[in-house]
């Protein structure tokens, strides 16, 4: 979450630096909920010591309302389709959440 909320900032930055301004905060999609949770709870706990400075940075951009949360389902992770070998029926399923065609079928 934490690198995924610094190429957010930058791009914001790179937009702006080229005079597109976008004010509401970003939308950050995760499929952990205790990611997710770590981010929000101010409260440590002794497992998550050696990610103190992630959850700060996050919580930071989450208060300063520069980035929202949201969860996303693992089934519903489009990124899958990049970064995964998938079966058939999951591969289908998120090319059509992107609006892939079938590049198989004869026109």
């Amino acid at each position: 979450m934490r690198a995924a909320t610094a190429e957010l900032l930058w791009v914001k930055s790179f937009l702006a630096s080229l005079g597109v301004i976008h004010v509401k905060p970003m939308t950050l999609f995760c499929d952990s909920d205790a990611a997710m949770h770590i981010a929000k709870n101010p409260v440590f706990h002794d497992r998550t010591k050696h990610i103190e400075i992630d959850c700060h940075f996050i919580r930071h951009h989450l208060v300063n309302e520069n980035i929202t949360t949201k969860f996303v389902r693992s089934k519903e992770q489009r990124a899958d389709l990049f970064t995964k070998a998938l079966g058939i029926g999951p591969y289908t399923y998120l090319r059509s959440k992107l609006g892939i065609g079938d590049i198989t079928i004869p026109t």
